[in-house]
């Protein structure tokens, strides 16, 4: 509870103190470029973000494309395999109605 509080006046305190800093024009001038700063990191962090986001987008486009087309394989396969399995049945059964 003591760190809490001692946390809660260390957030007012920085307040106050970016408060009478901002009143100075020197102040304001320096918390301005300071601004200006985080304002153009977060912006590159939101870019380079969206970039991996489109980045993983197209890779798991691409991965389901290809789970797709190994699906659509293997059901081809199987109806062929199906397919000639009923072919030697009926075959076979031919023979023995002979």
């Amino acid at each position: 509870m003591k760190n809490l509080l001692w946390f809660v006046f260390g957030i007012a305190g920085g307040f106050v103190l970016a408060h009478l800093v901002d009143k100075d024009p020197r102040g304001h001038e320096i918390l301005a470029d300071v601004d200006a700063r985080i304002t153009e990191f977060t912006d590159r962090m939101g870019d380079a973000y969206r970039e991996q986001e489109a980045r993983f987008s197209g890779l798991v486009d691409d991965v389901r494309d290809a789970a797709a087309d190994a699906v659509g394989s293997a059901r081809t396969a199987a109806s062929d395999v199906v397919d000639n399995a009923a072919g030697a049945v009926q075959g076979a059964a031919d023979k023995l109605t002979d």
